[in-house]
């Protein structure tokens, strides 16, 4: 592997990581929105992520090292399941019953997968940064 595939593998990984983040954001921002554009509660979104060759397909660099991949977005979903009700009869968005259907956004899981999403891009980055040194001192060793 050489160096610019090393910086292409962090490189995805931080673009993900980026894109976990902001729509981790997304989620956090929109905790208590009750009533969105679509009709309903705010409904929490998730990153689908992929595995990916980097080489461009039917090249040699693919034919010789498919191991280098990868990762890309591939979809952000919608979660499916049910929303929180809330007993808050004086809310202007309550049914009849009295309940607001509240997002359904968990404030621990939200900051676990910014935790998460966080340390992952440091990773990346630390990748990044010990991939370019090593070429550094590779040139130095050259100039010897």
């Amino acid at each position: 592997m050489d160096l610019f595939s090393a910086l292409k593998i962090s490189s995805s990984g931080m673009s993900v990581q980026r894109t976990r983040l902001n729509v981790v954001s997304s989620n956090l921002a929109n905790i208590n929105t009750t009533k969105t554009p679509e009709g309903g509660p705010y409904k929490r979104k998730s990153v689908v992520v992929q595995a990916v060759s980097l080489n461009k397909p039917g090249s040699f660099a693919n034919a010789v090292d498919s191991a280098i991949r990868g990762v890309k977005v591939t979809q952000i979903k919608e979660d499916s399941s049910a929303p929180r009700m809330l007993y808050d009869p004086s809310h202007p968005d309550a049914d009849e019953n009295g309940y607001i259907a509240m997002p359904n956004v968990n404030m621990m899981e939200e900051m676990v997968d910014m935790l998460s999403a966080s340390r992952a891009y440091e990773a990346n980055a630390m990748a990044a940064n010990t991939a370019k040194q090593m070429a550094q001192k590779a040139i130095e060793m050259g100039q010897r």
